[in-house]
């Protein structure tokens, strides 16, 4: 991953999280608020550094934090253990497969609301919870589950048009005699 795709991926957080707390149509039309940081994090742990999922996670948790109810920083841990998780095991995943990416963002989808959740118990806050709250979970797993597959084909596309391809190996080798004048 060169270091344009890691400011894409940035890029993108920065956006999805200002888009999560600027639009509230999804959030009206169907109860519940999609959110595309597990998705992002999906895609950064597969193809990207240790310092990608580092940066995603502390940026992209502080900019979801500031802008929502949760304190500051209670999303960058749960954001960094999944991506952490998915960065270690990463030989192991077809990442190119549609069905893993749909896996994986649905697992991502549920596990970092749910760890933020479990943060936020433990350290005495009392977020509101109800049957309300299965129905936000159920919505941001498929919401999660489907925008995964979508970062992917957005950012390989991103990849192809605009990071330059490195150069193959040249024809020229090192040890070869060049013989000059007549033979």
């Amino acid at each position: 991953m060169t270091l344009l795709t890691t400011i894409f991926v940035l890029g993108a957080a920065f956006l999805a999280v200002f888009w999560e707390a600027a639009f509230h149509g999804v959030r009206h039309l169907i109860g519940a608020q999609i959110d595309l940081l597990p998705a992002l994090m999906v895609y950064a742990s597969l193809y990207g550094s240790f310092v990608t999922i580092l940066l995603l996670a502390i940026l992209g948790g502080l900019w979801f934090d500031s802008l929502s109810a949760n304190p500051l920083g209670v999303t960058m841990l749960p954001l960094f253990l999944v991506g952490f998780g998915i960065f270690s095991s990463r030989e192991l995943i077809l990442r190119t497969q549609t069905v893993a990416q749909l896996s994986l963002g649905f697992i991502a989808s549920v596990l970092v609301p749910g760890m933020t959740l479990l943060l936020l118990l433990t350290t005495g806050y009392e977020p509101l919870l109800g049957w309300g709250t299965v129905w936000q979970f159920f919505v941001m797993a498929i919401g999660g589950s489907i925008a995964a597959p979508l970062c992917f084909e957005l950012f390989n596309f991103l990849n192809r048009t605009l990071v330059h391809d490195r150069g193959g190996p040249s024809s020229f080798r090192p040890d070869r005699e060049i013989r000059r004048g007549r033979s």
